[in-house]
């Protein structure tokens, strides 16, 4: 992953837990774990709406044709 090895990811969560404490890092995955999910709904979203906006072009450009 990312090409880190199983001991460089051990020493990056531990300087997480050193920085921000074991007590605020459920906190903080609830918070991307948040994030993320607002993301792949905009996403979502966003590709639907393209979808519609491309069948409707679609649509006009046969009707003039």
């Amino acid at each position: 992953m990312f090409g880190l090895g199983i001991w460089e990811l051990l020493i990056v969560l531990a300087i997480i837990v050193v920085l921000f404490g074991a007590k605020r890092l459920p906190l903080i995955g609830e918070g991307l774990g948040g994030m993320i999910t607002n993301f792949k709904s905009a996403t979502r979203k966003n590709k639907e709406e393209q979808a519609k906006i491309d069948e409707n072009t679609t649509v006009t450009k046969e009707e003039n044709s």
